[in-house]
């Protein structure tokens, strides 16, 4: 399928690209670990169902070899993560010093070869979006991962590959968005002196790795909000309208990079938030006219319904289709033979997380101590500005 604006004018914006992989659909940190449940997958197979991911839009990610992944990364640290793979085994003096295998980030068989797939797609969006575009990466977004080590289960640092690369490839000015419930604490230490990278981030206060408070701003463009647990989408959308976005367009990207995990929603069993995922695709919407370069990526989400449902709204949101009210029977099949297995039970879905893509908005009162915050934050704009 071909746009027909595209075929006419060459010179259009191309159509957004979605960077997927089949490495994500039978891949699994663990039958106990939160990332046991399926998510990209679901999200192409959504896409897939519902018309809105023809092949011409769908690139399959590369995977980065150890070499293209040093810009952050140590070759120590790639080496042990390479031999964890191969042997499914540690010692305990790589345990301790790159915190591999671990409860965190265990050894499991894709451990080297699923975060490079990812790390791959972040860094080819770099390479792609040097003429402007909109690249959508889901499997992106592994925000903790540290130079030597593992963290939260993150083993490579891909938004911080991703940022290198579009710098590489002539943007030099990149906003960092990130709406995650956790802080992007190992973004932050890569760019928290560079004053040519505005980083925003919105997660819950404390909420590992607790780092992140609202009087931490490095010496570059650093602006963390922790927000109590309940965050709700009208407080969200404060946060939107009076920070987040007079912030990026104070800054003037030439790219901007989304981190939009789904764990800030009310039905993650990894944060106390509340959100909708409207609040999601609202951000998602409004961040898009303001750079020629967009790279959007996933991070955070372990339900696997709402997930699911959310990035594939991402992806409609992006390419401006609208989400029907009703999912059509192929879809509806898709969610209803996804399972959620745990230690302890099974978890049982809602009869909408099946049915439908758009939740139910979850409005409500705006609490002083938000208000409070977003108008200290939004002072601190005035003044760098």
């Amino acid at each position: 399928m071909t746009d027909d604006r595209q075929a006419s004018d060459p010179q259009a914006t191309p159509l957004p690209r979605f960077i997927g992989s089949e490495i994500y659909r039978h891949s699994s940190y663990g039958a106990w670990h939160p990332l046991r449940v399926p998510r990209v997958s679901s999200v192409m197979d959504l896409s897939r169902a519902l018309g809105w991911l023809p092949p011409d839009q769908f690139i399959t990610s590369p995977r980065a070899k150890p070499s293209a992944l040093t810009g952050f990364h140590t070759p120590a640290y790639l080496a042990a993560l390479q031999a964890a793979e191969a042997a499914q085994t540690v010692t305990e003096d790589v345990r301790r010093t790159h915190s591999l295998g671990t409860p965190s980030n265990p050894v499991f068989k894709e451990m080297f070869r699923r975060p490079a797939t990812s790390a791959g797609a972040s860094l080819l969006a770099g390479e792609l979006l040097k003429r402007g575009g909109v690249i959508y990466s889901p499997a992106g977004g592994t925000h903790h991962g540290l130079p030597d080590r593992a963290n939260g289960f993150c083993y490579l640092n891909d938004p911080v590959l991703a940022i290198q690369s579009l710098r590489r490839n002539g943007a030099q000015r990149i906003a960092y968005i990130d709406i995650d419930a956790h802080h992007p604490d190992g973004v932050e230490y890569a760019f928290a002196d560079d004053p040519d990278t505005l980083q925003i981030s919105v997660h819950e206060e404390n909420r590992w790795p607790r780092t992140g408070q609202i009087g931490d701003m490095g010496k570059g463009q650093v602006f963390n909000l922790p927000v109590a647990a309940g965050l709700n989408d009208t407080e969200m959308a404060l946060i939107l309208d009076v920070l987040i976005l007079p912030l990026v367009a104070g800054f003037r990207p030439d790219a901007i990079v989304l981190q939009c995990g789904a764990d800030a929603v009310t039905e993650d069993p990894q944060s106390r938030l509340t959100l909708s995922n409207n609040a999601h695709w609202a951000v998602v919407a409004a961040l898009k006219p303001l750079a020629p370069r967009y790279l959007v990526l996933g991070g955070g989400g372990y339900n696997p319904w709402s997930v699911g449902r959310l990035w594939t709204g991402v992806w409609a949101t992006l390419n401006d289709h609208e989400i029907p009210d009703v999912l059509p029977p192929a879809a509806q099949g898709i969610l209803g033979a996804l399972t959620w297995v745990g230690p302890l039970r099974q978890h049982h879905p809602e009869p909408h997380w099946i049915a439908t893509l758009r939740d139910r908005p979850r409005e409500g009162a705006i609490r002083a101590d938000v208000r409070a915050d977003v108008r200290h934050l939004a002072a601190r704009r005035v003044a760098w500005s």
